[in-house]
């Protein structure tokens, strides 16, 4: 349960969300995002607040959420995944994501076929072609492999280089701190900004409750 919490997005900018499962990440990103309504606070997006944000209303604004399952459908092949997105977003640059997530060999397959990784990579890939103001990523690099990761880094590295405010959620220590401009600490349904990875690694707390013995480099 959330208690005090807020999250803010920053144009050019990878915020890593961390905390243990169960401490409210994912409700947090599913609140922001329209995908689950909470009892007080509000959503303030492209300078317009939501009292109760939609989904639908802040993917038309710019905002795109990619949940930690299931944005893909299982029976359709990723080329049908790419061609309704060209349909409904006639500018997105299908070519360049595929490219960027080396999916091309995956565009006849459908991801239930897909490895753990591989699903990451053709999730991202669909929302790099999106091109977006705001990501929001629920564990992105879950499963995923150490090439796969590079890959996912990669592409968040780009959008936020194109002014996309990127929020991902997580718990993969090495895989986010690498990737993230700032940390946001996560516990007890609260949230507290720690500044940047540098800035997280040096904090008693931190250091004691979450990252305990793990090093990172």
């Amino acid at each position: 349960m959330l208690a005090s919490a807020g999250l803010w997005a920053r144009p050019g900018t990878i915020m890593a969300l961390m905390g243990i499962n169960g401490s409210g990440k994912t409700t947090l990103l599913k609140i922001a995002a329209g995908w689950m309504r909470a009892d007080h606070g509000t959503v303030i997006f492209k300078d317009q607040a939501f009292e109760r944000p939609r989904l639908p209303t802040l993917a038309d604004l710019g905002l795109f959420f990619l949940p930690d399952r299931n944005l893909l459908s299982l029976t359709a092949t990723l080329r049908w995944h790419f061609a309704a997105l060209k349909e409904q977003f006639p500018a997105a640059n299908v070519d360049e994501a595929t490219d960027a997530l080396g999916v091309e060999q995956l565009l006849r397959r459908k991801p239930k076929t897909f490895s753990g990784g591989e699903r990451r990579r053709a999730a991202l890939a669909v929302a790099l072609a999106r091109e977006p103001d705001c990501l929001l990523a629920d564990e992105p690099f879950l499963d995923a492999e150490p090439s796969d990761s590079g890959a996912l880094a990669a592409a968040f590295r780009t959008l936020a280089d194109r002014g996309c405010a990127v929020v991902i959620a997580g718990q993969e220590v090495h895989d986010l701190m690498r990737v993230a401009d700032e940390v946001v600490w996560m516990r007890a349904g609260t949230t507290e900004h720690l500044g940047t990875p540098a800035d997280a690694q040096q904090n008693r707390d931190f250091k004691r409750e979450y990252l305990g013995q793990r090093t990172v480099t």
